[in-house]
């Protein structure tokens, strides 16, 4: 059962705006991908018909898939309920598939439904959701493998300064090539951390298995809180043989769409769970995950847009955290009315209705930082129908 089931939405009109890329700390580099200068963020507006409003960011790239399969079910399917409006939502993308950017796209439109709700109900959507305490405990994510020695430090010094006590760093350097180079750098840092910060590693999936066991006989002594992703996610047999392998804890999560593939990781041991909520089919999806790894005693985090995903977090209890990529999220953060705040390692959030966080669109228009707009209602938008597959 889903806490907003009885809500009826009667989404009038559909928004989505762009906003100009912000300059990033410093570029920023994994074992794949980048370097990254700067880094974006498209808005999804639902609004209903008395002029109530819930945000929340978007995939903008993909709308063919939203004005195909979202846009004519919500436009066109006036008083219903919460309960019967997401399976239908929910089955449009069967033939685009559970498993890709489709179930991440239902997730996004899923949580600005959960914004609409609780402004609607002048509740934060953490209470609305169950959860009691407005903190969220933080770790540092940054350490990108293109990043200089003194680059490490400074940010670093950030994060230690914010009361954090544990920090991600990027290794896999020029996809997995520099594993010499990517122990040293792991070296380094864990002197800067100390005994009171712990350090875990993400590989960004670019190992194969023997690598990974090079990799940490040469780091063994680091204490390592857990490795990320070490291999590709979709490598089971490999998944298996680390965590047996390994006495560290595997993580694995992000590259999910669906809670549904997460008991198949706890099954080959994966010890720490990582749903991102932008990128996986709902919020109820998410909740299962949370739940499955309080079932199983595993450790738990959410990475993504962090000021949106803070929330979600909030309704957990032990063994949690929220991921801050501050080199690239704190640019972001100048578009923001309304935000969380990183306070002693820890996020607190306003008590706002909704979301815990507030678009400056005033800021936005009067500066020009919107790039791009489009705009749906019932005039523009056929109502759906399904296409029929042999």
């Amino acid at each position: 059962m889903s806490f907003i089931d009885d809500e009826i939405f009667n989404i009038a009109k559909i928004t989505i705006r762009t906003l100009e890329p912000v300059k990033n700390i410093v570029p920023f580099q994994d074992a794949t991908m980048g370097p990254f200068a700067s880094f974006g963020i498209s808005i999804i507006t639902l609004e209903d018909e008395d002029g109530n409003i819930g945000e929340g960011p978007v995939f903008s790239s993909y709308m063919n898939i939203m004005e195909t399969c979202f846009f004519p079910i919500l436009l066109h399917s006036g008083n219903i309920r919460y309960r019967e409006l997401f399976p239908q939502l929910y089955w449009s993308i069967r033939n685009e598939g559970f498993r890709g950017q489709a179930a991440a796209l239902l997730g996004q439109v899923d949580i600005a439904l959960h914004d609409l709700a609780s402004r609607r109900k002048s509740q934060p959507l953490h209470r609305l959701l169950g959860g009691k305490n407005n903190i969220v405990k933080v770790y540092g994510s940054g350490g990108g493998t293109n990043y200089s020695y003194a680059e490490l430090e400074e940010e670093i010094g950030f994060f230690l300064n914010a009361g954090i006590d544990c920090f991600k760093m990027k290794v896999g350097k020029n996809f997995g090539t520099r594993l010499q180079e990517d122990v040293e750098r792991v070296k380094f840092v864990k002197q800067l951390t100390g005994s009171k910060c712990k350090l875990a590693i993400d590989v960004n999936q670019v190992w194969k298995y023997e690598d990974v066991l090079e990799f940490m006989d040469k780091v063994a002594d680091q204490n390592i809180a857990w490795l990320e992703e070490p291999v590709h996610s979709a490598s089971y047999d490999q998944i298996e043989r680390l965590c047996s392998a390994l006495p560290v804890a595997i993580s694995y999560g992000e590259s999910e769409r669906t809670s549904r593939m997460f008991p198949t990781l706890v099954q080959l041991g994966v010890k720490h769970l990582q749903p991102v909520p932008t990128q996986i089919g709902g919020v109820n999806e998410w909740m299962e995950v949370r739940d499955l790894a309080a079932k199983n005693n595993l450790t738990f985090s959410s990475g993504g847009y962090s000021f949106y995903t803070n929330c979600l977090l909030a309704t957990t209890q032990n063994n949690v955290m929220l991921e801050y990529l501050h080199c690239i999220m704190f640019g972001l953060e100048k578009y923001l009315l309304v935000k969380p705040a990183l306070k002693n390692g820890m996020h607190v959030l306003p008590e706002v209705s909704g979301l815990p966080v507030r678009i400056n669109w005033d800021y936005c228009t009067s500066e020009k930082k919107i790039i791009k707009s489009h705009f749906w209602n019932r005039q523009n938008v056929k109502k759906y129908t399904p296409l029929v597959t042999l």
